[in-house]
């Protein structure tokens, strides 16, 4: 059996190399005519975009600065080698009480007619260059700009620099509308027309690539403006932002006081998630890659501390009460937007990893109110508290601990269709031939990766399995956390994580070639970035079962299995 380990470039690397050669060749006979129109880099700095030229209503778009600039060809060469013209501007708004829309445009010399536009993170209010890896990017991978296309992002409308608390923007209602949808939408056209400036002519295509919050606005453009992208990565997407907030508010009073679970309580947990579920899977390997049967397997009731004692080794009545809750599904007492009315419970598996529960759920300390600084808090709380005050509430003065949703129904049904990426309806996105690629790490304690699934199911529900196999591939990482990161809790060794997902949407888009038979490897953290494992990435439901026989760290060891 061939190994993954040792296997050459992939066939689909070599598709893309021959289609990018074709590519070159088809365009280069228009390349001439697109110069003589084409503006140097320098002579962008001061130009302004018209708000006609913006798909939704704005103010006028303006250059502050337009220069050339330099970075690596792969993160092998340490020496600035590709030349890229690095352009910052911003969108004026409409209301003079609301803040700009920063944005950085990066237009590289060589290329290739294609553009990115980067996704941010959390509550955004920090500008997004374009520049980084994207997420979970095989280690040996040029950033995109280093590979010839466009990139840009944007603050989404507001800065955390100027803000008491970072939800505070939301107060604004062109910034809440900004953070909800319209920047990316604003940004989107202004970059067009800003490489329509620089080189003469719009890219060919262009895709949106993002993760958790950045993941909700990819699945948001493709519900609001179907037109916009050919291809859309949506990383363990924010889907249903309302529920999550809510949710997370619930989970942090469950682990208050007597209720916390301290970090050895939570490695007391997860050793006993393991134990349970780990081998079910086919491989006693620390991770949990069946991963839709823990929670019907596993029972928190049998780490009961027994007659009357509270040590690590166990879980008091309140601590198995908060696990239990976590699981839980949250139900609101009235429908959301697009009739959602629950949100879904969180999975087992991914308690003690970088990036697990105790960063997102449970904390280095116990969950209070007023909040101390966010280090001291698990991020669940901390954000859920802000924007349960700040969007849902709209009264920064309120405790959240007495949060009631019936008590703010018509806000929060605001909020909600500002907010929540749940429209199940992508048929305007399909029928322009737009492509859509979802992954979710089903260990994720940020957000339910069960969110994910349920969308999912719901887009099927609507538009039937053989219509959303053509235009939509659905993805699952087991033992992953939020990040992507996720390491064996028998030898300590990184769960496979590296994939190329750009290449993925990219030949999809041009080539109509869907992708299928993924891999995740693992790598060296050094050039030249060798492969040290790799497990197959498997299309929803099926999960990565061992063979039985092989190196479990080569993916050919694998086979992807569904359930009955």
């Amino acid at each position: 059996m061939e190994s993954v380990l040792t296997r050459g470039p992939s066939p689909r690397r070599s598709r893309n190399a021959a289609a990018f050669i074709t590519l070159i060749a088809a365009v280069a006979g228009s390349s001439a005519a697109a110069a003589q129109t084409a503006a140097p880099c320098a002579a962008l700095a001061g130009r302004s975009v018209e708000p006609k030229l913006i798909g939704l209503p704005s103010g006028p778009a303006s250059v502050t600065s337009a220069a050339v600039e330099h970075l690596p060809a792969s993160p092998a060469s340490p020496e600035p080698s590709v030349a890229y013209c690095k352009v910052l501007g911003e969108i004026a708004p409409r209301d003079a009480a609301a803040p700009p829309i920063r944005f950085e445009v990066n237009l590289p010399d060589n290329w290739n007619r294609k553009a990115v536009q980067y996704g941010g993170g959390g509550f955004n209010g920090v500008l997004i260059s374009g520049l980084d890896p994207l997420r979970d990017a095989r280690l040996d991978s040029p950033v995109p700009v280093a590979r010839g296309f466009a990139t840009w992002g944007t603050d989404s409308g507001h800065d955390n620099a100027k803000l008491p608390e970072i939800q505070a923007f939301a107060l604004n209602d062109e910034a809440l509308e900004n953070f909800a949808f319209a920047a990316y939408k604003k940004v989107r056209d202004v970059a067009v027309e800003i490489a329509r400036l620089r080189y003469g002519e719009p890219p060919r295509r262009i895709y949106f690539y993002g993760g958790s919050e950045g993941g909700r606005e990819g699945l948001t453009m493709a519900q609001r403006f179907p037109a916009d992208f050919d291809g859309i990565v949506s990383v363990v997407p924010v889907i249903n932002w309302v529920g999550l907030q809510v949710a997370g508010v619930r989970n942090g009073i469950a682990l208050m006081g007597p209720g916390w679970l301290s970090p050895a309580k939570v490695k007391t947990l997860h050793k006993a998630v393991m134990e349970a579920c780990d081998a079910r899977d086919g491989l006693t390997d620390g991770i949990v890659s069946r991963y839709a049967s823990c929670i019907g397997t596993f029972d928190p009731q049998k780490l009961h501390c027994a007659g009357g004692r509270d040590d690590d080794a166990c879980l008091n009545e309140a601590q198995i009460a908060a696990v239990e809750t976590i699981r839980k599904r949250y139900v609101f007492p009235f429908p959301l937007a697009n009739g959602i009315t629950s949100y879904p419970g969180f999975n087992y598996g991914g308690e003690d990893q970088p990036d697990g529960m105790v960063a997102w759920m449970s904390g280095p300390k116990p969950p209070v109110f007023p909040l101390p600084p966010p280090a001291e808090q698990s991020r669940a709380w901390f954000f859920g508290a802000g924007a349960v005050r700040y969007f849902l509430a709209g009264d920064p003065k309120l405790d959240p601990r007495r949060f009631r949703p019936e008590d703010y129904k018509a806000r929060i049904e605001r909020i909600s269709a500002l907010m929540d990426s749940t429209d199940p309806d992508l048929s305007r996105f399909a029928a322009r031939g737009g492509k859509l690629i979802l992954k979710e790490n089903m260990s994720d304690f940020a957000q339910s990766p069960f969110a994910g699934v349920e969308y999912y199911k719901s887009v099927v529900a609507k538009l039937g399995q053989s219509a959303v196999d053509q235009f939509v591939q659905f993805y699952v990482t087991p033992g992953a956390s939020h990040s992507g990161a996720g390491i064996s809790s028998v030898d300590g060794a990184p769960l496979p994580r590296g994939i190329d997902l750009l290449a993925e949407i990219d030949y999809w888009v041009d080539q109509g070639v869907a992708p299928h038979a993924l891999v995740q490897v693992a790598q060296e953290a050094k050039p030249p970035f060798a492969i040290t494992a790799s497990r197959p990435m498997c299309r929803y439901p099926a999960w990565p079962r061992y063979r039985g026989e092989g190196s479990p760290k080569d993916a050919a060891s694998f086979a992807c299995v569904t359930d009955p």
